[in-house]
This record gives C-alpha cells, sequence and structure tokens, in this order.
C-alpha cells in the first residue's frame, strides 16, 4: 500500500500504527475509557486487578481511564503548540529573508537571545506569573517553539529569495505577503514538514516535561507527565503505576519518530530517483 505515491517501509508502517492507534484513543477517549478521567473508583495506589487493570492512583482514579484520556489532553496540546509554533516561526523566517537587512536584523538578534537561555527556563519563567493553564501552556511553548522554527524558514527562504520565480513575482509587482505564501512557501513544504514532526516531538516531550514539573495541564484534567509525577512515589515500592503514562509518551514519541525517519528518506533522495522505498 502506498501513501502519496510512495511504499513505507516495515519501520514506518509500526510508526503509522502507533501514531494513528494512540489519535484513535484520543479521539474516542470518553467511550473507550472504563471510568471519568476524574472519578475516584478504588483505593489509593491499588494494586492492578480485572477492575482496574493498571490500578490505581493516588486518591483512587483508574489509571488505564486516566491514560486514555490523557492521550486527548497531551497530544492535543503538543499539536496545537506545534501548529502555532510554525505558524509564528516560518511568517518571521520568511519575513527575515524577504523584507530586507534591518527586519532580518532585529528578528535573527531576537531569536539569538531567546536561544541563549535553555527553552525549558524561558518557560518556567513564563508559566510561573501566568499560572498553570492549558492556554498558557500552549501560548508559551508555541512562542519559545518558534524560534527554532524560524532559523529553518529563514534559511530555507534565503535560498528561495534569490530564485527567477520569486525575481519575476517582484517584477510583476505582487506584494511581500505574496510572494512569500504564494511563491515561497509551497517551494518550502517539503523540508518544513519534515521539521513539523520533528518539532511535534520536542514540544510533546516539552509538554511532558512541563506538566511533571507541576507548570503544565493541572488536576482533575488527566496529562501523561503530571500522572507520572503524581505517582512517581510508588516506584520504590514495586508498583507501575508511574510507568503507564511514562511508556505512553515513550510509544508516541518513538512512532512519530519513525514516521519522520521515513519522510527524511525521502526528502534525500535525488530528484527524479523511483519512489520504491
Amino acid at each position: 500500500m502506498r501513501i502519496f505515491g510512495y511504499q513505507p517501509p516495515l519501520t514506518a508502517w509500526l510508526g503509522i500504527i502507533i501514531v494513528l492507534g494512540f489519535v484513535f484513543v484520543a479521539l474516542f477517549a470518553p467511550f473507550l475509557a472504563p471510568f471519568p478521567e476524574d472519578a475516584s473508583v478504588g483505593d489509593t495506589w491499588g494494586n492492578m486487578t480485572s477492575q482496574f487493570i493498571f490500578g490505581t492512583d493516588n486518591i483512587g482514579r483508574d489509571v488505564l481511564s486516566r491514560v486514555i484520556y490523557g492521550a486527548r489532553t497531551t497530544m492535543g496540546i503538543a499539536l496545537l503548540t506545534t501548529l502555532l509554533s510554525f505558524l509564528i516561526g516560518t511568517t518571521a523566517g520568511f519575513l527575515a529573508a524577504t523584507a530586507g537587512t534591518v527586519v532580518d536584523q532585529l528578528l535573527s538578534r531576537f531569536v539569538d537571545i531567546v536561544l541563549a537561555v535553555p527553552l525549558l527556563v524561558w518557560a518556567l519563567i513564563f508559566l510561573a506569573p501566568f499560572g498553570a493553564n492549558a492556554l498558557a501552556l500552549i501560548l508559551v511553548i508555541a512562542f519559545l517553539d518558534s524560534t527554532r522554527v524560524f532559523r529553518l524558514a529563514r534559511s530555507v527562504a534565503t535560498t528561495l529569495v534569490v530564485t527567477e520565480y520569486v525575481e519575476v513575482a517582484r517584477l510583476r509587482g505582487e506584494g511581500l505577503m505574496s510572494i512569500i505564501f504564494r511563491e515561497m512557501l509551497p517551494n518550502a513544504l517539503p523540508p518544513l514538514i519534515t521539521e513539523f514532526g520533528l518539532r511535534y516531538c520536542f514540544n510533546f516531550l516539552f509538554v511532558a516535561a512541563v506538566s511533571f514539573l507541576g507548570f503544565g495541564v493541572q488536576p482533575p484534567f488527566a496529562d501523561w507527565g503530571g500522572m507520572v509525577r503524581e505517582n512517581a512515589a510508588t516506584i520504590l515500592s514495586g508498583q507501575f503505576i508511574a510507568l503507564w503514562p511514562a511508556l505512553a509518551i515513550a510509544l508516541v514519541t518513538i512512532g512519530v519518530n519513525l514516521i519522520v525517519d521515513w519522510v527524511l528518506s525521502i526528502n534525500a533522495r535525488p530528484s527524479g530517483a523511483s519512489a520504491e522505498l
């Protein structure tokens, strides 16, 4: 079976199956979860039983149900964050390459300042005063991640801005935004699509890390990073409660990376090469 004219290898199919499986779980969480995500239905840190397959957490909530609902929260926030970061970073990067030296220098030096400090430190600085909520989490991480997208977009746009079709568009009198989105962006899609998968993985892990530190999605909403933090103490007693959300984080990351590796191999092939991969 081909996808967009290409035959995915076995590893790519494995990644596609993993990601689609978690997407299915996220979309139909209310129908798949045996209990509500915020309902205390058992003992504190209860063992795995036929009723509670993954056990119960620190206040008696069903871990399986929270892992299922956590797919919607963690993956959804990471997706929205990545989309917003690409909107900001790509627009700024293309603008820097086309609007002249002054704009380029201002944007580039600002990005250098942001990247001079670890992004996790920036995230904690911004989230501390604004409070821990989903909207603040999306906006802050999207802004920080857009600085990395900016660098790639500017690099690609710098190559495209000197091409003949862009020069022709300038001579036709097309505006700056028209040149960026109609002439340059379609030709920059292959590296940007690949980078989107990589940035999604980064944001997915970043959201989980921030939640683990207590600045992410707050209870009673389920979030995989927060679930690991809430139940980390059970690892010392030999229970697996904290490992289930950690395993979900690892599986999604592996699945997306397997797909990205395949897309990278497609983009690395010379033009005119066979679509068989």
